[in-house]
């Protein structure tokens, strides 16, 4: 397998081409998926497959949605490491009155690309560490709205910048959306969740949280940990092109945010707190379907 020039998240591979009863010997390029151990103070505490590229936000990202750190000012530094007999390695360096319990992190040794909740303990532990986001009205002037035709044109902004995804096939995305519907980060991953920390970890080190005005778009399905991640970000809306699980949809209704679903260019499934997206008074349900 032979790596793409200055790009780390692909790589080319030789392969057989079946077709009609005809072989063809060609170079297909594929999508990069190798470990990442995140350390904090030099303590492993995670190793995570990942799409190389963009590691400091994906640790930074991680350290946030797992309740580790708070704010940008809680990481000094995140700095890569090399690597060992795992594959690459980042440490992060937090402030000295950041406290650590190392023997309570619920995600320990090793989480896959695309597990879910990987080293839980407990469903509750990851209700109870973030606080929900404040409660909507549906005559709430200040909350924060997005109108529907420009949620629906989420997708086909996303997809026009998944250039590795273009070239691989390989991977997830997860964007950020102003309420104007122009997105602030896109980051691509062969784990969802992977791309949705790195998000994160760049609107933390840009100094942009909270997502109190932002809308997330996941390009595969919504899962609990997608909007666990988007509630330590404070993101009121989560968007997903494919179906949320029930977890993900209970989960959204009890910390008010809006889950929407099965978003394509004209239609789309929102499942929690409409009045985010459509304000046609409270018995108003959206119409749309999958």
């Amino acid at each position: 397998m032979t790596p793409v020039d200055d790009d780390p998240s692909a790589a080319h591979v030789e392969m057989i081409r079946w077709e009609a009863g005809a072989t063809q010997r060609i170079s297909d390029e594929l999508s990069v998926e190798e470990p990442l151990e995140i350390r904090v103070r030099g303590r492993a505490i995670s190793v995570t497959m990942r799409t190389p590229g963009h590691d400091e936000e994906l640790a930074a990202g991680f350290l946030l949605s797992e309740g580790i750190i708070r704010n940008a000012g809680d990481v000094l530094k995140v700095e890569p490491c090399g690597r060992n007999e795992f594959g690459n390695v980042v440490n992060a360096l937090l402030a000295p009155e950041v406290h650590v319990d190392f023997e309570r992190l619920t995600r320990h040794v090793f989480a896959s690309s695309s597990c879910g909740l990987c080293g839980k303990a407990t469903i509750e532990s990851v209700c109870t560490r973030f606080a929900p986001l404040p409660s909507v009205e549906y005559s709430g002037a200040n909350d924060f709205t997005i109108d529907p035709q420009r949620i629906t044109a989420m997708p086909q902004a996303m997809r026009a910048m998944q250039e590795t995804f273009t070239r691989t096939g390989g991977l997830h995305a997860a964007a950020l959306f102003d309420e104007a519907g122009r997105i602030i980060v896109l980051r691509e991953d062969v784990g969802r969740h992977n791309a949705v920390d790195k998000v994160i970890g760049h609107a933390l080190a840009k100094r942009l949280l909270p997502l109190n005005r932002h809308a997330l778009l996941v390009s595969g399905r919504a899962s609990f940990e997608i909007v666990q991640k988007a509630l330590a970000a404070q993101i009121p809306i989560v968007a997903a092109v494919s179906a949320p699980s029930s977890l993900a949809v209970s989960f959204a209704r009890d910390v008010g945010m809006t889950l929407i679903g099965f978003l394509r260019e004209k239609r789309m499934n929102v499942y929690t707190h409409p009045q985010r997206v459509v304000r046609e008074g409270p018995r108003a349900i959206p119409t749309w379907h999958a």
